[in-house]
Protein backbone atom coordinates (compact mmCIF):
# COMPACT_ATOMS: atom_id res chain seq x y z
CA UNK A 1 0.00 0.00 0.00
CA UNK A 2 2.37 2.68 -0.89
CA UNK A 3 1.48 5.57 -2.38
CA UNK A 4 3.36 9.47 -2.43
CA UNK A 5 3.63 10.63 1.20
CA UNK A 6 2.49 14.34 1.51
CA UNK A 7 4.67 16.57 3.03
CA UNK A 8 4.57 16.90 7.12
CA UNK A 9 1.88 19.68 7.51
CA UNK A 10 3.60 22.01 10.30
CA UNK A 11 2.12 22.02 13.93
CA UNK A 12 -0.29 19.50 15.56
CA UNK A 13 -1.37 17.57 12.43
CA UNK A 14 1.96 16.69 12.10
CA UNK A 15 1.64 13.18 14.20
CA UNK A 16 -0.65 11.93 11.25
CA UNK A 17 1.46 10.93 8.30
CA UNK A 18 -1.09 11.61 4.66
CA UNK A 19 -0.05 9.29 2.16
CA UNK A 20 -1.40 9.63 -1.96
CA UNK A 21 -2.71 5.50 -2.38
CA UNK A 22 -2.16 4.38 -6.17
CA UNK A 23 -2.89 1.26 -5.53
CA UNK A 24 -5.32 -1.10 -3.66
CA UNK A 25 -4.22 -4.07 -1.71
CA UNK A 26 -6.67 -5.99 0.30
CA UNK A 27 -5.90 -4.10 3.75
CA UNK A 28 -6.50 -0.87 2.40
CA UNK A 29 -9.65 -2.54 0.53
CA UNK A 30 -10.77 -3.78 4.08
CA UNK A 31 -10.24 -0.75 6.38
CA UNK A 32 -12.16 1.44 3.56
CA UNK A 33 -14.92 -1.15 3.39
CA UNK A 34 -15.06 -0.13 7.61
CA UNK A 35 -14.90 3.49 7.39
CA UNK A 36 -17.54 4.56 4.47
CA UNK A 37 -20.14 2.90 7.03
CA UNK A 38 -19.02 5.32 9.92
CA UNK A 39 -19.40 8.22 6.92
CA UNK A 40 -23.08 7.48 6.49
CA UNK A 41 -25.00 4.95 7.47
CA UNK A 42 -26.33 4.24 4.10
CA UNK A 43 -23.24 4.06 2.31
CA UNK A 44 -22.07 0.95 0.98
CA UNK A 45 -18.30 0.04 1.07
CA UNK A 46 -16.95 -0.08 -2.34
CA UNK A 47 -15.31 -2.91 -4.12
CA UNK A 48 -12.12 -3.77 -5.39
CA UNK A 49 -13.26 -2.66 -8.66
CA UNK A 50 -15.12 0.12 -7.66
CA UNK A 51 -11.69 1.12 -5.42
CA UNK A 52 -9.38 0.51 -8.77
CA UNK A 53 -11.71 2.59 -10.79
CA UNK A 54 -11.43 5.31 -8.19
CA UNK A 55 -7.71 5.17 -8.27
CA UNK A 56 -7.64 4.70 -12.27
CA UNK A 57 -9.82 8.28 -12.63
CA UNK A 58 -7.18 10.95 -13.41
CA UNK A 59 -9.14 13.85 -12.00
CA UNK A 60 -9.12 12.10 -7.88
CA UNK A 61 -6.69 11.46 -5.62
CA UNK A 62 -7.30 9.01 -2.80
CA UNK A 63 -5.72 10.07 0.65
CA UNK A 64 -4.96 8.20 3.67
CA UNK A 65 -4.01 8.80 6.95
CA UNK A 66 -2.04 7.06 9.02
CA UNK A 67 -0.54 6.78 12.67
CA UNK A 68 1.85 4.44 12.92
CA UNK A 69 1.41 1.26 10.19
CA UNK A 70 -2.32 1.65 10.93
CA UNK A 71 -5.16 3.52 8.78
CA UNK A 72 -7.04 6.13 10.73
CA UNK A 73 -8.79 7.78 7.77
CA UNK A 74 -9.31 9.03 4.42
CA UNK A 75 -10.72 11.55 2.12
CA UNK A 76 -10.98 11.84 -1.68
CA UNK A 77 -9.98 15.10 -3.91
CA UNK A 78 -11.12 15.43 -7.20
CA UNK A 79 -10.02 18.41 -9.08
CA UNK A 80 -11.36 19.19 -12.70
CA UNK A 81 -12.13 22.14 -15.14
CA UNK A 82 -15.54 23.66 -15.34
CA UNK A 83 -16.10 26.99 -17.66
CA UNK A 84 -15.54 28.96 -14.48
CA UNK A 85 -12.46 27.45 -14.05
CA UNK A 86 -10.66 24.41 -12.17
CA UNK A 87 -12.06 23.63 -8.19
CA UNK A 88 -11.12 21.10 -6.47
CA UNK A 89 -14.05 19.21 -4.05
CA UNK A 90 -12.91 17.66 -0.88
CA UNK A 91 -15.05 14.62 -0.46
CA UNK A 92 -15.38 11.20 1.67
CA UNK A 93 -13.64 12.30 4.35
CA UNK A 94 -14.07 9.84 7.44
CA UNK A 95 -11.45 8.83 10.53
CA UNK A 96 -12.06 5.72 12.49
CA UNK A 97 -13.85 6.05 15.56
CA UNK A 98 -11.29 5.69 17.96
CA UNK A 99 -8.93 8.21 16.05
CA UNK A 100 -11.74 11.21 16.16
CA UNK A 101 -10.81 13.92 18.45
CA UNK A 102 -7.10 13.23 17.35
CA UNK A 103 -5.49 15.58 14.68
CA UNK A 104 -6.05 12.86 11.79
CA UNK A 105 -9.02 14.70 10.16
CA UNK A 106 -7.22 18.19 9.91
CA UNK A 107 -4.37 16.16 8.21
CA UNK A 108 -6.54 15.39 5.85
CA UNK A 109 -7.87 18.57 5.18
CA UNK A 110 -4.46 20.00 4.93
CA UNK A 111 -3.05 17.46 2.87
CA UNK A 112 -6.54 17.89 0.35
CA UNK A 113 -5.79 21.25 -0.02
CA UNK A 114 -2.07 20.95 -0.91
CA UNK A 115 -3.16 17.92 -3.47
CA UNK A 116 -5.73 21.31 -5.27
CA UNK A 117 -2.77 23.65 -5.10
CA UNK A 118 -0.38 21.55 -6.54
CA UNK A 119 -3.04 20.90 -9.33
CA UNK A 120 -3.46 24.54 -9.88
CA UNK A 121 -7.43 24.50 -8.66
CA UNK A 122 -8.49 28.06 -7.69
CA UNK A 123 -10.96 26.98 -4.94
CA UNK A 124 -11.24 23.72 -2.47
CA UNK A 125 -15.14 23.00 -1.38
CA UNK A 126 -16.50 20.73 0.23
CA UNK A 127 -20.36 19.45 1.68
CA UNK A 128 -20.57 18.87 5.86
CA UNK A 129 -23.78 17.88 7.03
CA UNK A 130 -24.84 20.78 9.89
CA UNK A 131 -25.43 17.63 12.50
CA UNK A 132 -21.53 17.11 12.24
CA UNK A 133 -20.70 19.77 14.48
CA UNK A 134 -16.75 18.99 15.18
CA UNK A 135 -16.33 18.96 11.81
CA UNK A 136 -17.80 22.11 10.48
CA UNK A 137 -15.77 23.92 13.99
CA UNK A 138 -12.73 22.47 12.05
CA UNK A 139 -13.59 23.66 8.12
CA UNK A 140 -14.06 27.06 9.18
CA UNK A 141 -10.82 27.19 11.48
CA UNK A 142 -8.67 25.89 8.45
CA UNK A 143 -10.48 29.15 6.58
CA UNK A 144 -13.36 27.67 4.80
CA UNK A 145 -16.03 30.15 4.81
CA UNK A 146 -19.63 28.41 4.89
CA UNK A 147 -21.52 29.41 1.69
CA UNK A 148 -25.40 29.84 1.66
CA UNK A 149 -26.46 27.45 -0.99
CA UNK A 150 -28.95 25.05 -1.87
CA UNK A 151 -27.81 21.59 -2.60
CA UNK A 152 -29.86 19.22 -4.67
CA UNK A 153 -29.69 16.00 -5.60
CA UNK A 154 -31.14 13.04 -8.47
CA UNK A 155 -30.27 9.69 -7.59
CA UNK A 156 -29.66 8.09 -11.18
Amino acid sequence: MSGHQQPAMPGRASATRVEEMHAIGPELARVIGRLMPQLSGDATPPGKDALTALLADPAVTLLVGWRGKSIVGIATVAVYRRVSGTIAHLEDVVVDEPARGTVAREALVRAAAAVARARNAGRLELTSSPWRESANRLYQRLGFQRRETNVYRLDL
